[in-house]
């Protein structure tokens, strides 16, 4: 009699739900997006079978469901555009999930809100990651009203503004290290990536540089929910090696970052991860990062980086960072943040989820 060989496992099922701003991967900056194209790429590397829904001008090497465009396609497309577009993008996103809850063993949403209406009963088959801040007023109404659906923190300070009811478990960011290529030398200047907004304190970094007497180089985008604060606060402090270069795509924040002497990243909000810290530290470029938010868990003080408290602090830091081995930081990188042990951490997460 003829043994039958051992069934082998059948590979998880997962849909990644995509917010409907931008494309997966973005043209240029959205965090999120990048996080999520890394994700299913990493996920699909690893065994699991991977649908992304995602505007249809995404380009993640995956099963892509999405039949509308994104808000920055159809901005480009048409200019200004009614300010429902958004909803109607979700709307039209969550319909097609709908069409094919039963097609999957986990739904992972990367948006807020609306998707735990559509779930009903299924909201134990979803995880839910938030890629914002967590303690304001309408993730507060969410949760309350929203007692089953199982959260993911991207870091341990973001979960404790999360109900216990909630809490799925926490998984740090991680990149694919591939884009970014390291550098070992010293840099000569240092950076700036983040919005242009109060939160990141662009006119911060520069105030910390002129006082070095280093040069700075900056880049982002201004941000759409508080444009004057770029022309108040940052504008005018431009000029004599201070350098505003817009918003960079992947190549060219490789290429900043590389070249910089440090990263400063002076946060003044509880800030929930901060992918830019581990892109520097992907390039080899210590972080000298405000002692805020997640900042503790990603940056190792006098390893890849110094927390610090205020500007003074900040000033110091600059002058310490010659001290830290830049292929050492590189190495960290390696071990902590790369896409491969993220995507590793979320299906041990969907394991447990599917076990229970």
């Amino acid at each position: 009699m003829l043994e039958c060989a051992p069934e082998l496992p059948k590979p998880i099922r997962v849909a990644q739900v995509a917010p409907s701003i931008f494309p997966v991967p973005p043209r240029d900056h959205g965090g999120t997006e990048r996080v999520i194209h890394d994700l299913c790429v990493a996920m699909q590397r690893q065994g699991c079978e991977v649908t992304l829904f995602a505007a249809s001008d995404s380009t993640t090497p995956v099963t892509r469901i999405g039949s509308l465009p994104s808000l920055q396609f159809l901005e480009s497309e048409h200019g200004t555009v009614p300010p429902s577009i958004p909803a109607v993008l979700e709307s039209v996103t969550l319909d097609e999930v709908r069409q094919r809850l039963d097609e999957f063993d986990i739904l992972h949403f990367h948006g807020e809100f609306f998707h735990a209406t559509l779930l009903g009963d299924q909201r134990s088959k979803s995880l839910t990651t938030i890629h914002w801040r967590v303690d304001e007023l309408d993730r507060k109404l969410f949760f309350n009203a929203f007692p089953d659906l199982p959260v993911a923190a991207i870091s341990a300070s973001q979960q404790r503004g999360i109900p216990e009811a909630s809490r799925a478990g926490v998984v740090l960011h991680g990149v694919d290290g591939d884009r970014f290529e390291p550098s070992f030398e010293p840099g000569s200047y240092l950076a700036f990536i983040g919005r242009m907004t109060d939160q990141k304190r662009p006119d911060k970094a520069i105030d910390v540089a002129v006082e070095c007497g280093h040069p700075i180089k900056l880049a982002g985008t201004v941000d759409v929910g508080n444009p004057l604060y770029f022309d108040t606060y940052v504008r005018p402090k431009l000029g004599d090696g201070v350098e505003y270069v817009g918003p960079v795509g992947d190549a060219a924040k490789s290429e900043l970052l590389r070249g910089a002497t440090a990263l400063l990243f002076p946060i003044d909000w509880p800030e929930p991860f901060g992918l830019v810290m581990i892109e520097a530290m992907a390039c080899g470029t210590p972080v000298i990062a405000w002692n805020k938010g997640s900042v503790s868990e990603v940056v190792e003080d006098g390893v890849t980086g110094f927390i610090v408290e205020n500007e003074a602090q900040a000033v110091e830091a600059v002058n310490k960072v010659a001290s830290l081995d830049r292929r050492r930081i590189r190495a960290r990188f390696e071990e902590r943040f790369t896409a491969d042990r993220m995507a590793r951490d979320y299906i041990e997460m969907y394991k447990r989820m599917l076990k229970s």
